[in-house]
């Protein structure tokens, strides 16, 4: 599981930063990708990347400003002529499917893949045998969404060399007793899976959030969370602008974090005002709060190793 920034500016694209897009990076789970936000320019994005279009199965967007959507109607086209013929559903506010539908009319662009299109409120957006990904209401001036996407566990690690070292013979057996499965053998001895699996390996967790002023939803959201992105349009100093406009400063991304206890925050979303020479600066306002954070870069990834 890696998250790979696209694009981390706000609200314009700026030469050192594109508006937002967010791949979350699943290759390993299920040979797939998914998105989150689809800013103006993420398929220029996208070409600069190992992404393959094709392997977006789900778009996230988290509200339907410009600079969260106008990137989408060109990427949904370009995947079709790119080859991607497998379903591709997009998850949004109430709004999107209009948006979408229209541009895609208007176009006359006709996808040679399924599309869905599915308007989200609070709760389980999406759920399989792999994730469950829930939404809330964020604060922001329309309606703003923040996703948790959480793993589920996974079985703990067969202990195959010891299994062969009480005499049990590789084979369906070994996929048998991993799953669970008690075993009673030719002689008669009987295998319990608790003795030959170790404990559960525990799912990650990714809370991506969409623009907001700092709100209890968002603290719910990132609870625990092994990564939790959220923007810090505005630096420190900046509280009025920042409660304003709808947004949240990088001290205040910094007491979300804190108060869910994230293992690590990602700062996004940054104002085009503050250029590259003062990103080091930023990051260091959010360390004084937060010491385990990062600011965001286009074209960044960050991983999310299994425990």
């Amino acid at each position: 599981m890696k998250v790979f920034f696209l694009g981390t500016g706000a609200g314009v694209p700026a030469k050192a930063r594109n508006v937002t897009s967010i791949a979350l990076k699943l290759l390993d789970e299920r040979r797939a990708i998914w998105l989150f936000d689809c800013g103006e320019a993420t398929q220029h994005q996208i070409l600069h990347t190992t992404i393959k279009p094709r392997r977006i199965e789900k778009v996230f967007i988290t509200h339907l400003h410009g600079d969260h959507i106008y990137g989408l109607p060109g990427f949904l086209a370009s995947r079709s002529h790119q080859g991607g013929k497998e379903k591709l559903t997009v998850y949004g506010p109430k709004g999107i499917q209009e948006y979408i539908e229209v541009s895609l009319s208007v176009s006359q662009t006709y996808l040679q893949y399924p599309l869905e299109i599915i308007e989200i409120d609070e709760g389980v957006v999406c759920c399989d045998d792999q994730f469950i990904v829930t939404a809330k209401k964020l604060d922001h001036g329309i309606p703003s969404f923040g996703y948790r996407v959480v793993e589920k566990d996974l079985p703990g690690t067969l202990m195959a060399d010891q299994l062969i070292e009480d005499g049990v013979r590789p084979g369906p057996i070994f996929k048998r007793i991993k799953e669970g499965e008690t075993i009673t053998l030719e002689d008669g001895r009987i295998i319990n899976p608790k003795d030959y699996v170790g404990p559960p390996q525990m799912g990650r967790i990714v809370t991506i959030l969409g623009d907001t002023r700092f709100c209890s939803a968002a603290i719910e959201l990132a609870r625990n969370a092994n990564l939790l992105v959220h923007e810090a349009t505005f630096a420190n100093g900046e509280e009025q602008l920042a409660h304003d406009y709808y947004h949240s400063t990088i001290a205040q991304a910094a007491a979300v974090a804190q108060q869910a206890g994230v293992e690590q925050l990602c700062l996004t979303h940054i104002s085009s005002r503050y250029e590259r020479s003062e990103w080091s600066q930023l990051e260091e306002q959010a360390k004084v709060d937060f010491p385990a954070v990062v600011l965001a870069e286009d074209f960044k990834e960050i991983d999310i190793p299994r425990k």
